[in-house]
């Protein structure tokens, strides 16, 4: 008979700012871990961790300025699997909420779960969250539409610019190559013009930056689109861009749902004569 498979992987998120959005789910599975692997936003946030489990190893070193992402990604699948592989209990620390805008996370459950481990995320605050509470931004009120921002380039998107538009990982848009830490003015230039093809170049947008240390404070900077050829940009910084336009309702679907309505009212009267 073969034997259970003893090996497991919790991927978890400790959100964004030092202490104040981890769980204390998350945290007891991070001392009870056997090895856990850190990937996370700040030095600091990664001695943290330590501190809670004496064998973290930093995943952040398979980052290399000239290597593919896609490589260091699968290095780091290999590095966490291996330890899966060998019966222990891992978890992965990752920044933010362990699904948005992470694939290690994603990838290495699925193949936990493909070899017959136990594998589970755990839900942690993004960078999303921290957004919609630090700008006051109802996603509700217009809506809100969001894309990496090379995905952005490079695929054709219908966007609404009565709603919200998110851009992330704006630092690097435009990396054909993943293997660069920041893209250059003309990759930007490709950017601003495809914005003013949807806005005019007056209009204000935010470069947004959550803090990770309680100490840091919100970077809510508001510039013009035009303006975003010299803005600083760095690998945490998110573009928001307002609506430019009203709502335009949709009269046809108006009507129906009106005369559904009064066909309702109809019905009811009949009932009660």
């Amino acid at each position: 008979m073969n034997q259970p498979l003893q090996g497991s992987i919790v991927c978890l998120g400790i959100g964004i700012t030092l202490g104040s959005h981890i769980t204390q789910l998350a945290k007891n599975y991070i001392e009870q871990a056997d090895v856990v692997f850190v990937l996370v936003s700040d030095g600091i946030v990664e001695q943290w961790i330590c501190e809670m489990n004496e064998d973290s190893r930093s995943l952040q070193p398979f980052y290399q300025e000239g290597i593919s992402r896609a490589i260091s990604y699968q290095n780091m699948i290999n590095t966490i699997l291996s330890e899966v592989h060998k019966n222990k209990k891992v978890v992965g620390v990752f920044y933010g909420h362990p699904g948005v805008f992470a694939c290690v996370p994603h990838l290495v459950i699925q193949q936990a779960k493909e070899h017959g481990y136990y594998a589970l995320m755990e839900a942690g605050i993004s960078a999303e969250d921290c957004l919609y509470a630090d700008l006051s931004i109802d996603p509700g009120e217009f809506g809100c539409a969001q894309f990496e921002a090379s995905q952005f380039m490079m695929f054709k998107r219908k966007i609404d610019p009565s709603a919200y538009l998110i851009l992330w990982q704006v630092c690097i848009a435009g990396d054909t190559s993943l293997t660069k830490f920041a893209t250059g003015i003309e990759q930007r230039k490709i950017l601003i013009s495809l914005l003013e093809d949807i806005y005019s170049k007056d209009h204000s947008v935010i470069i947004y930056e959550a803090p990770t240390l309680p100490i840091h404070a919100i970077r809510n900077d508001k510039i013009k689109i035009c303006d975003l050829l010299t803005a600083t940009l760095n690998q945490q910084s998110t573009l928001v861009i307002p609506p430019s336009e009203k709502m335009r309702a949709n009269k046809e679907i108006l009507k129906k749902l009106s005369a559904l309505s009064e066909k309702k009212k109809a019905i009811h009267l009949c009932q009660f004569n």
